[in-house]
């Protein structure tokens, strides 16, 4: 596997690095974790800033909006952007990395020039209103209701764990559209406008004390048939590819940000004494061959999302939409959510004490790491994908 670098691709890296050092000294501190509304608007102006010098979207096809980049240079962003400490995606994460890219690869051409470029703009958030509180991870469960009434769809149900709704302009909304049919076929994925009649959101408190889950509550909400995305009763298969990106890619800004925390986990045992622990020091390197690993699964998920043959990072740059990464996202996405939180076990081990004081930075992100392997898809649910469509193995009973 031939993973270096070639000149090029160092000198976009160089153009980068010189960029960031440039304009997040610049940056105004981030506002409370509990200030969604600030959140918003601080992400969308970090999200502007990368727009207006040329870096949003960079790996999205060019025929989307985006620049066209090469898989490796996404992954030259990636790393750069974390190691110097600037903003993530945050409020804008569902549609970045979940409604833009299967608007991309699915939508029609005047669904693509309406919402993507407002999305790669940092103009319009949107949340995902997919898990309903009856259906848990059997997505194919879902009961919300759209009747057709003429060009518009008439939605009733309700959604929770509905990210970033409280501040979202748009949801990208699993509705079924055929109550007959079998549980995987009659589901429709429509653009739900969060100022329709009818949407009621009601923030839930996570353990952590923020509010980026909601439940939602909708009742009689006219959805215009234009805003579907994908064909009638086709919304099962569009969903695959909006989790598809969910599993694949999504996540590897913070495989990034892991070996980052490891590399600081090692210096602070260091400066404390701890390092001549073998068990801690035998821990922490397994770690770190845990997430070297898991950033190789990432480099081959992204460079077969783009057709690139597996096992080779390619140059060649992203010609048309599309773009799908494939269920080898299921296999990062079930051993990154483990491998964070014993990373963050880890933590704890090193900090022993301080690991309780509310302020640290680590302990938000610690109890946060609890719910990787129930958020995006439990770990069961990524078991039996890996099972079926990866080992071939027959469906359970």
């Amino acid at each position: 596997m031939d993973l270096a670098y070639t000149e090029e691709e160092e000198a976009f890296r160089a153009r980068l690095r010189s960029w960031l050092a440039e304009v997040l000294p610049k940056l105004p501190p981030p506002p409370a974790a509990t200030d969604w509304p600030g959140r918003r608007a601080h992400d969308a102006a970090w999200q502007r800033m990368l727009h207006d010098a040329g870096y949003a979207g960079l790996h999205w096809p060019a025929d989307a909006g985006g620049q066209g980049a090469t898989p490796t240079q996404h992954l030259i962003f990636l790393e750069e952007t974390e190691r110097a400490g600037a903003p993530y995606v945050g409020a804008n994460f569902v549609g970045l990395l979940h409604a833009g890219p299967t608007i991309a690869a699915e939508g029609t051409a005047a669904q693509r020039a309406r919402w993507l470029p407002p999305i790669l703009r940092g103009e319009e958030i949107w949340c995902q209103g997919f898990s309903e509180p009856d259906a848990g991870s059997d997505l194919a469960a879902l009961r919300t209701r759209a009747v057709r009434d003429g060009d518009d769809y008439v939605v009733t149900g309700s959604k929770i764990w509905t990210s970033h709704a409280e501040v979202a302009d748009w949801c990208e909304l699993l509705v079924r559209t055929d109550p007959e049919a079998p549980r995987h076929r009659g589901i429709s994925w429509l653009a739900m406008p969060m100022d329709a009649p009818g949407v009621t959101v009601r923030p839930l408190r996570t353990l952590a004390g923020s509010t980026e889950f909601a439940e939602l509550f909708l009742d009689e909400v006219r959805i215009p048939v234009g805003n579907r995305v994908g064909a009638e009763d086709d919304g099962w298969r569009v969903t695959m590819v909006t989790l598809s990106f969910e599993r694949g890619t999504a996540f590897v800004g913070e495989v990034v940000a892991c070996r980052r925390l490891l590399a600081e986990l090692a210096r602070t045992a260091r400066a404390d004494g701890r390092w001549d622990d073998p068990v801690l020091r035998r821990r922490l390197g397994r770690l770190n061959a845990e997430f070297a690993a898991l950033w190789r699964l990432t480099q081959w998920n992204v460079s077969e999302a783009m057709g690139v043959p597996p096992g080779r990072v390619d140059s060649r740059p992203r010609g048309s939409a599309g773009g799908v990464p494939g269920v080898g996202g299921s296999v990062f996405k079930l051993r990154y959510s483990h491998a964070r939180q014993e990373l963050y076990d880890a933590a704890a081990e090193v900090l022993g004490g301080r690991a309780l004081d509310a302020d640290h930075p680590w302990v938000a992100d610690r109890l946060s790491a609890l719910a990787y392997t129930i958020a995006a898809g439990t770990s069961q649910i990524q078991r039996n994908i890996v099972a079926e469509r990866i080992l071939g193995l027959p469906k359970g009973r």
